[in-house]
C-alpha cells in the first residue's frame, strides 16, 4: 500500500489536554501536506483547525462526550451542534458505556440517535464504543445498536482507556456490519504494519496521533 493510499484513511489526531494552538496549527499543516482524511482535535480547537485547513480537502473532526461518554444526551447534542457552528465536518461521540454494560440498550440507542438527528445533513457522525470494555457478544450487540441509530461510522476506542483497536474486533465489527457503516480503528495504531492490518481487517478509517510515522514507514 503506497503512502497516498494509506494517508486518505488517517484522521490525524491531537487530543492531549496540553495541546497548544501551535500544536494544532502544526497538525493541520501536516494533514494538508500529506493528504490525511481529517484532523481530529478537541472542541475548543475546532475553529482554529477550520481556519488552518481552509481551502484544502482535509476535514475537521472533533470529539463529543469525550472520553467517558457519561455526559447527558442534551449535553452531547449541544456539543455536537456547537462544534458544527465552529467549523467541524465530523464528530466522534462516545456512547454511555455504563448504561450499555447495564444492558440499558434503549437508553444507549436514543443517546446516539439524538446526536444523529442533530447532525443529519450537517456532519459525519462516528460513534466510539470503547471495545476494551466489551466481550465479543457485547461488540456484536453494540454494532447492531449503532447501525440502527442513523450514524455513519462505528469507532473502536477513545485511546484514553484500557486497550485500543484490535484486528479481532475490527474483523468482528465487519462481520456484523458488512458495508452498512464505516469502521474506524483508533487507539494504539502507531505504525504502518498495524495500520495496514486494520485496513485489511475491514477498517475504513484509522485514528492516530502517529500519522507521520505511519506515512514515513510507508515510504520506506
Amino acid at each position: 500500500m503506497k503512502k497516498l493510499d494509506i494517508a486518505k484513511y488517517i484522521d490525524h489526531t491531537v487530543l492531549k489536554a496540553e495541546a497548544s494552538l501551535n500544536d494544532i496549527e502544526k497538525l493541520c499543516r501536516e494533514a494538508v501536506k500529506y493528504g490525511f482524511a481529517s484532523v481530529m482535535v478537541n472542541p475548543c480547537n475546532v475553529a482554529d483547525a477550520a481556519k488552518a485547513t481552509a481551502g484544502s480537502f482535509v476535514k475537521v473532526g472533533t470529539v463529543i462526550g469525550f472520553p467517558l461518554g457519561a455526559n447527558t444526551t442534551a449535553t452531547k447534542v449541544f456539543e455536537a451542534e456547537d462544534a458544527v457552528k465552529n467549523g467541524a465536518n465530523e464528530v466522534d461521540m462516545v456512547i454511555n458505556i455504563g448504561r450499555f454494560k447495564e444492558k440499558k440498550y434503549d437508553y444507549v440507542q436514543e443517546d446516539i440517535a439524538a446526536v444523529a438527528r442533530a447532525m443529519k445533513g450537517k456532519a459525519l457522525l462516528k460513534v466510539i464504543v470503547e471495545t476494551g470494555f466489551l466481550d465479543d457478544f457485547e461488540v456484536t450487540k453494540v454494532c447492531e445498536i449503532v447501525r440502527d441509530s442513523g450514524v455513519d461510522f462505528i469507532k473502536t476506542s477513545t485511546g484514553f482507556s484500557q486497550d485500543g483497536a484490535t484486528v479481532h474486533n475490527i474483523q468482528l465489527m465487519k462481520s456484523v456490519l458488512g458495508d452498512s457503516l464505516g469502521i474506524k480503528a483508533s487507539g494504539g495504531v502507531r505504525n504502518y504494519e498495524q495500520a495496514v492490518a486494520m485496513i485489511e481487517a475491514g477498517a475504513t478509517r484509522i485514528g492516530a496521533s502517529a500519522g507521520i510515522a505511519i506515512i514515513q514507514e510507508a515510504e520506506e
